[in-house]
């Protein structure tokens, strides 16, 4: 019999299961090895990472399957800077699961915009999740690829149906790059 889930905060500790999670759910997608190579920099998750932003682990227990980052960008805006999941753990409901605790967490430290850079393979995803495409943006592993840009409205919990609210985001430049934290 399986352990029910939970989610947790996560651990320092856990920073290279993360970062192991987030390559082979990244690389799930079809990717070529040359591609993954360029992404590990930027999809290296650190001890400091876990410790200065809101990170979350789904777990039964014994394995994570799962994890969400949250990035504060400014007093009403922040990203959702990752949400990985391990490939066999994928299609079971635990994407909504992370999503949603994420959004909870952001709604109660006051945030009104969870930004999210997007796989465009994941874009269909949070669309359904109620984010909106605002924009694209630039990746920071490969030059010259855009990478889909959404919003959600946390003061709404559902699609940013502001018209104010989608102009600031839309202006707004994320890069999403490791080096380029705003905190």
């Amino acid at each position: 019999m399986s352990e029910p889930l939970t989610i947790r905060p996560a651990q320092p500790d856990d920073a290279p299961i993360l970062t192991a999670l987030a390559l082979a759910s990244k690389a799930s997608w079809g990717y070529d090895a040359a591609f993954m190579a360029a992404c590990v920099r930027e999809m290296t998750i650190t001890a400091a990472d876990i410790e200065s932003h809101p990170t979350f682990v789904l777990t039964d227990g014994h394995t994570i399957h799962g994890f969400a980052m949250l990035e504060p960008h400014d007093v009403q805006t922040v990203a959702l800077d990752a949400l990985f999941l391990a490939p066999p753990s994928m299609g079971q409901g635990h994407g909504r699961l992370l999503f949603e605790h994420a959004k909870q967490v952001a709604q109660r430290m006051g945030f009104q915009i969870m930004l999210i850079q997007s796989d465009p393979h994941a874009e269909a995803f949070y669309v359904h999740m109620g984010a909106q495409r605002v924009g694209s943006t630039p990746s920071g592993s490969i030059p010259g690829r855009m990478l889909p840009q959404l919003a959600l409205d946390l003061m709404q919990g559902n699609q940013c149906n502001c018209i104010y609210r989608c102009w600031a985001v839309r202006s707004i430049q994320y890069t999403h790059s490791k080096d380029s934290r705003i905190l």
